[in-house]
Order: structure tokens, then sequence, then C-alpha cells
């Protein structure tokens, strides 16, 4: 396995949460709203959990993405990063959201959001290794 740059995990984890406002407020807030189910109150309740979880969640991300990165460069990165959010995130979100019977706009904007985040998330890890 090759050394990460904790850093770069940080910065990339980080990124997530940059991403994530735009996509999901100003992109995104009331398609998804509807399409998740998510009413304003169940917004207004639970935030301090649910942000220290995706925060969590996040390093966690950038954390295995790194060593499947490792020093090949910023254009790797991102090319690794959208591998990983549109064929292995987006297509298990797939799957779940299939037999959830989970509409396809609610599918698009979470999967969406992947394929955004992890070329971002795979730029800055190849950026800074």
């Amino acid at each position: 396995m090759s050394e990460v740059n904790l850093l770069a995990i940080v910065l990339a984890a980080a990124s997530t949460f940059v991403i994530g406002g735009v996509w999901y407020s100003a992109l995104f807030a009331a398609p998804w709203q509807r399409a998740a189910d998510v009413s304003d109150t169940q917004l207004a309740t639970g935030a301090p959990r649910i942000f220290v979880g995706a925060a969590a969640l996040s390093l966690v991300m950038a954390a295995t993405l790194a060593p499947f990165i490792g020093t090949e460069g910023v254009v790797f990165g991102a090319a690794a990063g959208a591998a990983a959010g549109i064929g292995w995130v987006g297509c298990a979100l797939g799957v779940v959201y299939l037999f959830e019977r989970r509409s396809l706009t609610l599918f698009a904007i979470d999967a969406g959001y992947f394929a955004v985040a992890y070329p971002a998330m795979g730029a800055i890890i190849g950026a800074l290794q």
C-alpha cells in the first residue's frame, strides 16, 4: 500500500462538504427534498449528529481512495475518483434504490453528487500526494 498524505485526505473530505452544500442547497434542494420525502422540520433536527457522521464518513471515503491513487497525479486521481464515484458508488446506490423503489429523480440527484464529489476528491489527493 502506498503512503498517503493526511492533508490531502482532510482536504478531499472537506471538498465533499463544499460540493454537497452547493449540490443539496443551491442546485437541487427542493427536488431532493420532494424525492427523498424529507420535510423542513426533519431538516431542522439532528444536524450535529448528521454533520459529524458525514464528516467521519467523508474522511473514510477519502482515506480509502488515497491508496488507489498513490502518486499518479491529478489527472489519474480525478479519473480514479470518477470510476469510483460512478462505477462503485453510483451503481451501488442504483441497486439499493431499485429494491427500495426510490425514484429515478432521487437516484439522479444522489448518484450525481457522488459522480462530482469523487473526482474532486481524487483530483485533490492526486495533486497533493
